[in-house]
């Protein structure tokens, strides 16, 4: 680290640390996002964190929760902070891999074929109710979100970064819906659940909603644009040089590794799990402005890292206990590092 720049920051538990002033920078950049939009989508907050830690570090994002609590509304947020291209796909089960991707299409006029890009070609990408989908049409997304190109009739193309899918799951309705497989649930970096806000939160979005000129929603149009795309290419790549000590990666690792014998669960999280709660745990480390991770920002990511990666045994399952609180179980077990 260098100590031109410098600030002192404490934290529990840690000896003082002297944070470069690239880091400063980035954190504070992202401390004035994660205010700006929670300003508009409040009663969330960590949700915001969740999203932010993904976002900062190149990951993806499930998102489930019940219509109406504002997914689209974050998600349209977050994009005008930066000044992003947001898109959004509603899946049904009639579209087709070519709807999200793109094709060509033969032009009678100039006598050639022409590309067409699909919704992909964005930097947020709303996949609204992903599993209505069927299979090859989810198969396509996820195939972008992994290699971050779209090959069309042999062409190869790159995805403008920063590029970001958060894919959203409706927990009630199940009929007419395609379960995406563990082995595609795992490409996504965190599962994210969005609640019922609380009564005072609830209410101060109904006040703003109807106070508004009746478009049903929160208006994003007031939220203020705070750095461009190479900021945000420039913030990723902090978060990524956030320093991860070996006791802090021997801590994810453990438990990564416990989920796979833990009783109650039978499937376990793979190496890719571990992988992605460091890359959290450096984000979640950003948004409290340290240059370094600790076994708590670990910890605090294990949850939502986890969650979609392991499953629960039958006999867990019709006792009517959750993952959430199998894993919450799990981490009361396994010793943090001092």
């Amino acid at each position: 680290m260098s100590d031109e720049n410098t600030d002192e920051l404490s934290v529990a538990g840690e000896p003082e640390a002297a944070v470069s002033g690239a880091s400063a920078e980035a954190a504070g950049l992202l401390q004035r996002i994660r205010e700006t939009v929670g300003a508009v989508f409040f009663g969330q907050a960590e949700v915001v964190d969740q999203v932010l830690a993904a976002f900062v570090s190149g990951g993806h994002v499930l998102l489930e929760g019940k219509p109406g609590l504002g997914k689209t509304h974050l998600v349209l947020a977050l994009a005008r902070t930066f000044g992003g291209v947001f898109r959004r796909i509603q899946f049904t089960p009639d579209l087709l891999p070519g709807d999200v991707t793109g094709h060509t299409l033969y032009d009678m006029g100039r006598q050639e074929f022409r590309l067409r890009k699909g919704p992909v070609f964005t930097n947020l990408l709303l996949a609204d109710e992903i599993n209505r989908a069927p299979a090859k049409t989810q198969a396509a997304l996820l195939e972008v979100m992994q290699e971050t190109q779209v090959t069309i009739d042999g062409e190869t193309l790159p995805l403008p970064p920063p590029f970001m899918t958060l894919a959203t799951q409706n927990p009630i309705e199940q009929e007419g819906t395609y379960a995406l497989p563990e082995a595609q649930l795992d490409r996504f970096l965190m599962k994210v659940l969005v609640d019922y806000p609380e009564q005072a939160d609830e209410e101060r979005i109904v006040a703003a909603v109807t106070a508004g000129q009746g478009s049903g929603m929160l208006d994003t149009g007031e939220v203020q644009q705070l750095c461009g795309v190479e900021e945000v290419i420039r913030l990723q790549a902090v978060a990524a040089a956030v320093v991860c000590k070996a006791d802090v990666v021997e801590y994810a690792v453990r438990i990564v590794r416990a989920t796979r014998a833990w009783q109650g669960l039978s499937l376990g999280a793979g190496t890719r799990g571990a992988i992605s709660l460091v890359r959290v745990a450096r984000a979640f480390a950003l948004l409290d402005g340290r240059d370094y991770a600790v076994p708590d920002d670990v910890k605090r990511a294990a949850i939502p890292v986890l969650r979609h990666r392991v499953s629960l045994s039958p006999e867990l399952q019709i006792s009517g206990q959750d993952v959430d609180g199998v894993l919450a179980a799990l981490l009361r077990a396994i010793p943090a590092p001092r």
